[in-house]
């Protein structure tokens, strides 16, 4: 080989040379995180969760409920709808829809309701459209409804594949009903009459606790609230929800 023809064979690959090392570093994982920018990885994700609270009145679901969606920003409530009259300070939308009877009505006959149930003489009833929607925005869902919502709303999950891999559990008792019948008395809102219905239908609601996923035994706000995250922490852990990584 000519010395003319070996300098130029020396340049060309001197190029290459150069060309492979401008071109790795681009392209690496470490130089993409040093700019700033995601490296080219799985990163896991979990489905959301549709979290379903139910528990006797006076039990202090609601307070639950509120400390939970303190706690967990990422979590929304489904918001349901009712004949009953806003109490003071309930707000249409953001507390409950407020419907009247025959509007009600309407919404149940179109199949509208994925849960309902009369209450003390009141309907209630969970929109599946509002659960869904949430749900397919990537938002964990919490629900608080009573036993009877509880029981349709596993029984529609298990036609559907959407709810029922989202949906999880939880009924809420105090240790007895006397712990039961004390707070039903220190709220001051009922008479006797409204207390003793409250108590005989708490009653057959605690016997179907066998029926949820959990059993929370309610003691004191911050210790609910500790098992509460505890058991959503859980659930978003399951492997049939979470995606690994891939290596």
């Amino acid at each position: 080989m000519s010395h003319e023809a070996e300098r130029r064979t020396t340049e060309a690959d001197r190029g290459s040379e150069m060309k492979v090392e401008t071109r790795e570093p681009q392209g690496s994982a470490e130089s993409r995180e040093a700019r700033g920018e995601s490296p080219d990885r799985a990163v896991p994700t979990t489905n959301p969760l549709l979290v379903l609270i139910s528990a006797p009145s006076g039990a202090g679901k609601t307070t639950v409920c509120q400390q939970l969606l303190a706690a967990r920003p990422g979590m929304t409530r489904a918001v349901t709808c009712t004949t009953r009259p806003p109490r003071v300070g309930e707000q249409d939308g953001v507390d409950y829809y407020f419907l009247d009877a025959a509007d009600f009505l309407k919404r149940l006959q179109a199949g509208n309701f994925l849960e309902h149930a009369t209450v003390y003489g009141h309907s209630y009833g969970t929109l599946k459209a509002e659960v869904l929607g949430k749900l397919r925005q990537g938002k964990d869902v919490l629900l608080n409804v009573d036993v009877q919502g509880a029981a349709t709303i596993r029984a529609k999950a298990q036609e559907d594949p959407e709810l029922k891999r989202a949906l999880i559990t939880v009924f809420l008792t105090p240790a007895s009903v006397d712990i039961l019948e004390g707070r039903l008395r220190k709220r001051g809102t009922d008479a006797e009459a409204v207390i003793q219905k409250r108590l005989s239908v708490a009653r057959q609601e605690i016997a179907q606790w066998k029926n949820f996923d959990y059993l929370l035994m309610s003691t004191s706000i911050r210790e609910d609230l500790r098992r509460m995250l505890a058991i959503v922490e859980a659930e978003k852990m399951r492997s049939a929800r979470v995606q690994a990584p891939e290596f």
